[in-house]
């Protein structure tokens, strides 16, 4: 029934956004062979060629929800480490019986290594918290979360390279951004969940972290129905497979 109330509030919301001038500064660089993985709601494009057994993808952001981690598997065999500071999403998966492949820990992206406060959504039905103050949090309800830079991630994982680097992370994707560019992990696909609708100048946002992502090299190959969910790819992976 979730998944349904899902579904049609993404239909209501690319026939909303396909009508909107507002979407123009989303645009595909690079035409390339890719496949959606998850459901509806939280899925991604992914170029698939590009992977095999031995890829190591990064999930930040997993909520109640990891379709995209399990078909990233099931097609793949490779390894998927999860990470969320999320208490409904910590408990979700402790209840869960997760694939063999998928690895949880409960702490955050952030641009550096600290401990900061998570903001909890208003409705407590709900599961997405945010790093930062939006109008679908409580910012009088909050919590201390541990929060992790993507260097020392990858540091602490003993990873040089990620394949994939997944992030639904409610807004903070925007002050993340530069810091996982500028350490010294090779990564081959960034797919980003944009919150432009949480922020006044959330467009511009987004066009600010697109430029970042193309100064390093970084080409869109991929965006959802509803325009928020955005697939990168390092251009030399594209090259080097030439």
């Amino acid at each position: 029934m979730l998944n349904t109330i899902h579904k049609l509030k993404r239909k209501i919301k690319f026939i909303q956004l396909s009508l909107s001038p507002t979407t123009n500064h989303l645009k595909k660089d690079i035409s390339i062979q890719k496949k959606w993985l998850g459901n509806d709601y939280g899925g991604f494009y992914v170029a698939t060629e590009f992977l095999d057994k031995n890829s190591i993808v990064y999930s930040f952001g997993i909520g109640e929800d990891i379709s995209f981690d399990e078909e990233m598997i099931k097609d793949n065999n490779c390894l998927v480490f999860g990470f969320d500071p999320t208490p409904k999403s910590i408990n979700w998966i402790k209840s869960r019986q997760v694939p063999e492949n998928f690895k949880f820990y409960s702490s955050g992206i952030g641009d550096k290594t600290t401990v900061d406060y998570f903001y909890l959504p208003k409705n407590p039905n709900y599961v997405s918290g945010s790093l930062v103050q939006q109008n679908n949090v409580d910012s009088d309800s909050k919590i201390e979360v541990q929060l992790q830079s993507l260097q020392d991630i990858a540091h602490m994982l003993e990873h040089k390279k990620i394949d994939v680097l997944k992030m639904d992370i409610e807004g903070f994707e925007y002050n993340v951004i530069e810091s996982i560019l500028n350490s010294n992990v090779e990564i081959g696909q960034i797919l980003v969940e944009v919150h432009e609708r949480f922020f006044e100048n959330g467009q511009q946002r987004t066009i600010d972290m697109l430029e970042k992502l193309r100064k390093h090299d970084f080409l869109v190959f991929g965006i959802s129905e509803t325009f928020e969910e955005i697939s990168l790819i390092n251009k030399n992976l594209i090259n080097n497979k030439k």
